[in-house]
């Protein structure tokens, strides 16, 4: 099973990511943008003001790719737990926004990229958080963590959740901590009893 952790920067994803692994510690956890030298090339993208957007969003999908076949599609297939911190909805989301008014209907277009090679995630858990709130946690430090820029992406977030509502579920990321990871584990309690 895939289960992946998706919200704006400053939800919290990261920190509950890293508490599951003492609760499912045979799990495979990963996370998107990867530690490859594909991850590293996204990295270099997003610290760059000018990239082109275009580029860039190849870039995360050639991320993507090396990471399904790397990773993901080997886990799964040795019958383990996958989650990821972030996945191909994080494209959907950030490109979909970054590329408004470069391509028609951005998202629909990189959905369509990924439609013949990627493997869909079983649940999706989203983190949801107001972009001023995800702005004061994340610190604002790259072009991905601006406030109409995350606007724009928790948009795209709440479209992919209507298109897809069986996939996707909701946690008030606005809450301690404490309180995100109660109902993260709780999520996960339920799937892996087959709810």
């Amino acid at each position: 099973m895939l289960v992946t952790l998706e919200g704006l920067d400053g939800s919290g994803k990261t920190t509950v990511w890293e508490a599951l692994h003492d609760t499912y510690p045979d799990a495979t956890f990963t996370r998107e943008p990867t530690e490859s030298w594909y991850g590293e090339a996204v990295d270099r993208a997003i610290a760059d003001g000018d990239a082109d957007p275009l580029a860039e969003l190849f870039l995360f999908i050639a991320d993507h790719a090396d990471h399904l076949s790397r990773v993901v599609r080997p886990a799964l297939a040795d019958g383990d737990l996958v989650i990821s911190d972030r996945y191909s909805d994080s494209r959907y989301a950030y490109q979909g926004a970054t590329l408004e008014g470069e391509v028609k209907r951005p998202m629909e277009y990189i959905r369509g990229v990924h439609q013949p090679f990627t493997y869909p995630p079983d649940v999706t858990i989203y983190l949801d958080v107001d972009p001023r709130t995800a702005m004061q946690r994340s610190g604002a430090t790259n072009k991905f963590e601006q406030s109409k820029y995350l606007t724009q992406v928790r948009q795209n977030y709440e479209q992919l959740m209507e298109w897809q509502p069986e996939r996707f579920v909701r946690i008030d990321a606005t809450q301690s901590p404490e309180g995100v990871l109660d109902d993260v584990e709780d999520v996960f309690e339920r799937i892996l009893d087959g709810e």
